[in-house]
C-alpha cells in the first residue's frame, strides 16, 4: 500500500477519518469525498490507485455512483456495504467493483483487502477485459454458458452441472481477479455465506476435475490462500465451439 493514492468516499466523517488514518499509517496518500458530485470531480481531476466507496451515501446511491465512475474510469473500487445487502453486493460486483467490505469491519481486514487488490492491479501489465461475445476460450477450451456448452481441446463436450456452469461463468467474466468465497457464493446465487461453509470449495474441486489438465496441480483456477480463488488463464472471445460428432448431449444436469 506504500505510495498508493487512495480516495475514500463516505458521508460519515468519522469513517472517512478512520480509513484515512489507517491508510496513511500504511504509507498511502489519501483524499476524501462525501457525495457523488465531489467523488466524480476527484476522479476526473486526479489519478488514484484505488478507492473505497460506501454504498450508503445519504441522498446519493452508491451503486449509481459506482456506475457513473465506471463510465469514466477503471480505478479499482472496494465497496463498503451492510452485511445483509446481498443484492447490492452482487449488483456492485456486476457493475465492476473489485471487492467489498461488510460493516462492521475490522481495519486489519480492510488493509488486507486493499493490499490484495493493489497487488493484482499492479501485477497486470495488460488488464484483462471481459469478453464481449457469448463464446469464450480459455486454456484451449471453449465455453458457451448461455447454451450450457463446454468443449475440450478435441471438441468433445464436457458434462457440467448447472451449478458448475454458473461458477465457471462467474470466473470467465472476471479473469485474473481474486474472488473470496463469499463473493463466489453471492455471484452464483447461493445462500448466505458462513465461515465454515465448504460449498464453494467442493464445487471448485468438482469443476477442477473437469477442466484442469492435472486437478492435483491446478493452473486454471488457483487457490489464493486465506482469501479465495482466481481464474488465472487468459479469457478470449471466440467463434462457436466445434463439437465432436461423438460427443454426448450438452444438456447440463441440475445440482
Amino acid at each position: 500500500m506504500k505510495n498508493a493514492v487512495i480516495l475514500v468516499v463516505d458521508d460519515d466523517p468519522k469513517i472517512r477519518n478512520l480509513l484515512r488514518r489507517c491508510f496513511e499509517g500504511e504509507g498511502a496518500t489519501v483524499l476524501e469525498a462525501s457525495d457523488k458530485k465531489t467523488t466524480l470531480a476527484a476522479i476526473t481531476s486526479s489519478s488514484f490507485d484505488l478507492m473505497t466507496l460506501d454504498l450508503s451515501l445519504g441522498a446519493d446511491d452508491g451503486l449509481n455512483v459506482a456506475q457513473a465512475i465506471r463510465k469514466i474510469s477503471a480505478v479499482p473500487i472496494i465497496m463498503v456495504t451492510a452485511k445483509d445487502d446481498v443484492i447490492d453486493r452482487v449488483v456492485g460486483l456486476e457493475i465492476g467493483a473489485d471487492d467489498y467490505i461488510t460493516k462492521p469491519f475490522h481495519l486489519r481486514e480492510v488493509v488486507a483487502r486493499v493490499k490484495t487488490v493493489l497487488r493484482r492491479v499492479r501485477g497486470e501489465v495488460h488488464p484483462t477485459s471481459t469478453p464481449k461475445s457469448n463464446c469464450w476460450e480459455f486454456d484451449e477450451m471453449r465455453a458457451v454458458p448461455d447454451e450450457l456448452i463446454l468443449a475440450d481441446r478435441e471438441g468433445h463436450l464436457i458434462d457440467l452441472t448447472s451449478g458448475e456452469f454458473k461458477l465457471l461463468e462467474v470466473f470467465l467474466k472476471r479473469p485474473k481477479r481474486v474472488l473470496s468465497r463469499e463473493q463466489l457464493m453471492d455471484l452464483t446465487g447461493g445462500h448466505s455465506y458462513a465461515p465454515m461453509d465448504r460449498t464453494i470449495d467442493n464445487q471448485i474441486a468438482r469443476l477442477r476435475k473437469k477442466i484442469e489438465r492435472n486437478p492435483a496441480r491446478p493452473r486454471v483456477i488457483s487457490t489464493i490462500r486465506g482469501i479465495g480463488y482466481s481464474f488465472t488463464c487468459d479469457v478470449r472471445s471466440c467463434d462457436a465451439p466445434v463439437v465432436s460428432k461423438s460427443a454426448d448431449s450438452a444438456l447440463a444436469r441440475s445440482d
